[in-house]
């Protein structure tokens, strides 16, 4: 057998070892990071688009890796009016004792191309570039919540939408279960009357899968 004939099988093998090993490198390019949060209701699971909303990733997962939603709580039942129960969302939010991180800037959906449906989680805001570490998750597909800039913008420019990062991956039930608690609590503005959980749903720990 000639060199010539060594080198070309050499390189034959060289190939065949590297297509082989291109799905693992893609599955391991298409990782996503997962965080499990652990509720007083059971447990709820969620992965984040970090590839195509990686500033509002970024954001959720600095707050925790620092562990500032343990303890915190899951406050609000969203209903949507008119609909069956199982329609709307629920908001969560840090331990009330934290100091905030600064709030970041407003990733809306016409950037990312994310919507808000069945499980999306979501950035809670005031007006954009206000969102720090409230966050919701939709129990059914909630499409007012995407921008909308060809409408007329309100005070809080909801035409803008809010800044959807993930979706749940397992833990649907929890969420479903959360919103149809008793929602008797005082509200913080009007806006909010019927939505605060009677009794709020402890956040126990919130840590990546």
């Amino acid at each position: 057998m000639d060199s010539t004939t060594i080198g070309r099988r050499t390189l034959l093998a060289a190939g065949a070892a590297a297509v082989a090993s291109a799905p693992h490198r893609a599955r391991a390019a298409k990782a996503l990071p997962k965080v499990t949060i652990h509720t007083a209701r059971g447990v709820i699971v969620v992965e984040l688009e970090s590839g195509r909303a990686p500033l509002t990733s970024r954001n959720f997962l600095h707050y925790v890796d620092t562990k500032m939603y343990d303890d915190g709580q899951f406050y609000r039942a969203s209903r949507t009016p008119g609909l069956p129960p199982g329609n709307g969302t629920i908001q969560g939010w840090p331990n009330p004792t934290i100091r905030r991180y600064p709030p970041i800037a407003h990733e809306s959906t016409t950037q990312t191309g994310l919507i808000h449906d069945t499980g999306t989680i979501s950035m809670g805001r005031f007006g954009p570039g206000s969102a720090t570490a409230d966050f919701f998750i939709c129990a059914s597909p909630q499409p007012y919540l995407d921008a909308h800039p060809d409408e007329t913008p309100d005070p809080m420019h909801s035409n803008l939408g809010y800044a959807a990062f993930g979706h749940v991956i397992s833990g649907m039930d929890v969420v479903l279960k959360i919103l149809a608690l008793p929602t008797n609590g005082k509200a913080f503005v009007k806006e909010m009357q019927g939505q605060i959980l009677t009794k709020p749903v402890p956040i126990l720990t919130m840590r990546r899968a």
